[in-house]
C-alpha cells in the first residue's frame, strides 16, 4: 500500500483523499436514510433518537458542504480556497451578529468589519503576508473598531456592543482565515500541493474530538451524575468525557502523521494542541450562546434572523486554526 501510494504524484495522493472523504460521507448519509427509514415509537425514547437523527442530519449536510468546499478550493487553485474560506467566515459572522442585537450605532463598525476588515484579512493570507496578517485583527482592528463606534456617538452599553463585534470578527474571521493559510506553509523537503493533507488532518481530529466527547458525555451521564461538569454553560461537559475526545483526536492525529510533514511525535503534539484549543474553543461558544439566550446558532429562529447553524459546526475548527498555524510555524521555524 505505502508503494502505491509513494508511486503517485502530490496532486494524484491529494485526488485520491477526497474520493476516500467523499466515499465515507456517501456511506454515513446511506446509512442515516436507512435509519430514518424506521419510524421511532412514540415515547420518550423514540422521541430522543429523532432529536438524535436530526442532530446527525444536520452534522452531516454540512460535512457535505465543508467537504466540497475543501474540494472545489484545491481543484481551483490555493487563491479560489482563500476566496471560499472568506465567504464561509462571511456568513458565519453574519450568523453571530443576526443573533446579537445590535443598535444604529453600530453600523459604522459592521460595515467596517464586513467590508474592509473581512477582505484585508483574507488577501494578506492570500499574498502571505503573515507578520502582519498575524496582529492586523488583535491589534489595528481591536483598536478601530471602538474609535468607528465612539464617532456614531452612542455610549449606550459602549463596551458590551464593541466586546462582541470584536469577539466575532476574532473567531468567525481571523480563526477562519488560518484554514486556507496552512496550504501556503513551505515545509522543507516537503511539497507544498500536499499542503491539503495538513488541513484535512486539522478538521479530521478536531472532529473526532467533539464527537467522542459527546458520545463519552451521552455514556457518562448515563453511569453516573458525579462528573465535573460546568452545567451553567454546557450540562453535557466533563472532564472525562473531554479528555476521551483529546485522547481519541490526538491518537488519530499520530496515525495520520505520514500524510504530513510531521513525525510520529510531532504528528501526536501538534493533533493534541489542536483538539484541546478546539474542544474547549467549542465550549466557549456554548458560553457566549447561552448569554445571549441561543441554544444553537440557528436552529428554529433560521427564517427569523437568517441564522442556519453554520457556526455551531465551524467554531472548534475556528479556535483550533489559529493555535494549530502557529505552533506549526513557530516549531518549524517557517
Amino acid at each position: 500500500m505505502n508503494t502505491f501510494l509513494r508511486s503517485l504524484t502530490p496532486g494524484q495522493q491529494v485526488g485520491l483523499l477526497f474520493v476516500i472523504l467523499f466515499g465515507l460521507l456517501a456511506l454515513a448519509s446511506t446509512g442515516l436514510l436507512l435509519a430514518s427509514l424506521r419510524e421511532p415509537p412514540d415515547t420518550p425514547e423514540g422521541d430522543a433518537t429523532r432529536a438524535e437523527l436530526k442532530t446527525f442530519q444536520g452534522t452531516l449536510r454540512t460535512s457535505w458542504v465543508m467537504a466540497t468546499v475543501f474540494w472545489i478550493g484545491w481543484a481551483l487553485g490555493e487563491s479560489m480556497a482563500t476566496l471560499l474560506f472568506a465567504v464561509v467566515a462571511f456568513f458565519a459572522l453574519r450568523e453571530f451578529v443576526t443573533l446579537s442585537p445590535t443598535r444604529r450605532g453600530d453600523h459604522r463598525s459592521l460595515v467596517l468589519a464586513f467590508f474592509v476588515v473581512l477582505p484585508v484579512q483574507f488577501w494578506l493570507t492570500a499574498t502571505e503576508h503573515f507578520n502582519l496578517f498575524t496582529v492586523f485583527i488583535p491589534v489595528y482592528v481591536f483598536l478601530a473598531i471602538p474609535v468607528v463606534s465612539a464617532l456614531a456617538d452612542d455610549p449606550h452599553r459602549f463596551l458590551e456592543r464593541n466586546a462582541k463585534l470584536q469577539w466575532g470578527i476574532m473567531v468567525c474571521v481571523y480563526g477562519m482565515s488560518h484554514v486556507p493559510a496552512l496550504l501556503l506553509l513551505e515545509f522543507p523537503n516537503w511539497d507544498s500541493r500536499k499542503n491539503a493533507f495538513l488541513v484535512f488532518f486539522l478538521a479530521i481530529v478536531v472532529q473526532t474530538t467533539m464527537v467522542v466527547q459527546h458520545l463519552a458525555s451521552r455514556q457518562l451521564r448515563r453511569k453516573s451524575m458525579l462528573q465535573l461538569r460546568t452545567p451553567g454553560i454546557s450540562s453535557s461537559f466533563s472532564w472525562r468525557a473531554w479528555a476521551s475526545g483529546v485522547l481519541a483526536g490526538t491518537i488519530l492525529g499520530g496515525l495520520l502523521g505520514a500524510i504530513t510533514p510531521f513525525k510520529p511525535g510531532q504528528a501526536l503534539g501538534m493533533a493534541l494542541i489542536a483538539c484541546a484549543a478546539g474542544s474547549l474553543g467549542h465550549l466557549v461558544m456554548k458560553a457566549l450562546k447561552r448569554d445571549r439566550g441561543a441554544t444553537p446558532w440557528g436552529s428554529g429562529m433560521a427564517s427569523v434572523t437568517g441564522a442556519t447553524g453554520l457556526l455551531d459546526r465551524v467554531d472548534a475548527l475556528c479556535f483550533a486554526a489559529p493555535v494549530f498555524f502557529h505552533s506549526v510555524r513557530w516549531y518549524f521555524g517557517l
